[in-house]
């Protein structure tokens, strides 16, 4: 049928002409990065200050190996919805979002680097540890940006240096809410839609050990695991990462567990009640048994000053680990060398 004779294709025509389009709002400076979600673009704002923003272009869902739009991804709705109700210094902010040709553009503002950047600078061109009073100023931001999420009821499920960027100001925000989540009367179980949240070094263990059910502290583990990582410059528990079975089952991530339990020790059923309720309890039980080793990590990496903030966030209970709240409490914030100002 011709367009004129079809009122609604006519009417949806007149619709996205009429629509702004992203280059009309923006000149595109080049290329971030990309990922499974799409790409991430450079872009100057052509209104106002010509301000630089970061564009997160959507890849449109696939079926079988042909493009064909089958509407916006969960985790795009899930991201644009948590992003529209937030807005925290230490959190990116989404600025708009543009629907053009079927694909959806998040405008965000725009962070020079992230962590992961950081921590290549000092061991790769400074090869030099950062400054503890940067470390902790890099710390309590992120916590800071933590809480704020964590009282919103979102738990993050994704945080890991690449994911949290600081700007030429020293300014520290978290960024890609895409594996986000609300806590809050959630319309499907945590567990729902998506086997495995949290990259491998940065994942619990109590999500290694299949936990159907968790909680924020997931999110207080991965926090210990980066600051652990701009103490001593590398991953603290790198692992190897099994693959799903041919029926896309979650194996056992047992390189992972064992790194872990090479610097924490072997969790014990009296410092962690819930852990024999596990459902890989018994692939837990047959690794060899190891001793707690933190205090010695810490003090090869010159990190002893931390010890004892680490411990409490590597804590393998996650009804003991600590909180946000209690993580900005930390003697270890109040305790000389002060965190810097920025």
């Amino acid at each position: 049928m011709p367009l004129s004779q079809d009122p609604m294709r006519y009417y949806r025509s007149k619709r996205d002409q009429q629509r702004p389009r992203v280059t009309d709002k923006y000149t595109i400076l080049g290329f971030i990065s990309s990922g499974t979600y799409g790409r991430v673009y450079k872009a100057r704002s052509k209104e106002g200050d010509g301000r630089i923003h970061a564009i997160k272009k959507f890849k449109p869902d696939k079926e079988g190996d042909v493009i064909t739009y089958t509407g916006i991804s969960q985790s795009a709705i899930r991201e644009i919805a948590l992003n529209r109700e937030i807005s925290h210094e230490n959190v990116v902010e989404l600025k708009e979002v543009i629907l053009e040709d079927k694909s959806i553009y998040m405008v965000f503002e725009y962070a020079e680097h992230d962590f992961l950047q950081v921590i290549h600078h000092h061991s790769q061109t400074l090869r030099s540890s950062i400054s503890a009073p940067v470390l902790k100023s890099l710390s309590y931001q992120l916590l800071n940006g933590l809480l704020y999420l964590h009282d919103a009821h979102i738990i993050h499920r994704d945080l890991k240096p690449a994911n949290i960027l600081i700007t030429s100001n020293g300014i520290v925000k978290i960024g890609d809410l895409g594996l986000a989540r609300l806590t809050y009367q959630p319309l499907q179980p945590l567990f729902a839609g998506d086997k495995v949240v949290v990259t491998i070094w940065y994942r619990a263990p109590e999500l290694l050990l299949g936990a159907k059910h968790y909680n924020k502290s997931v999110d207080m583990w991965a926090i210990g695991c980066v600051v652990a990582e701009l103490a001593s410059l590398r991953p603290i528990f790198k692992g190897e990462e099994a693959k799903l079975d041919s029926k896309k089952n979650v194996p056992f991530q047992k390189d992972q567990f064992l790194k872990i339990i090479d610097i924490l020790g072997t969790p014990e059923e009296r410092e962690w009640p819930g852990v024999k309720d596990m459902p890989e309890y018994l692939n837990m039980k047959r690794l060899d048994r190891n001793d707690n080793k933190l205090y010695s990590w810490c003090s090869k990496t010159n990190f002893a000053h931390g010890h004892e903030f680490l411990k409490q966030t590597f804590a393998y209970d996650p009804d003991k680990r600590l909180t946000a709240r209690d993580a900005l409490r930390h003697k270890w914030f109040q305790e000389d060398p002060k965190p810097t100002t920025k």
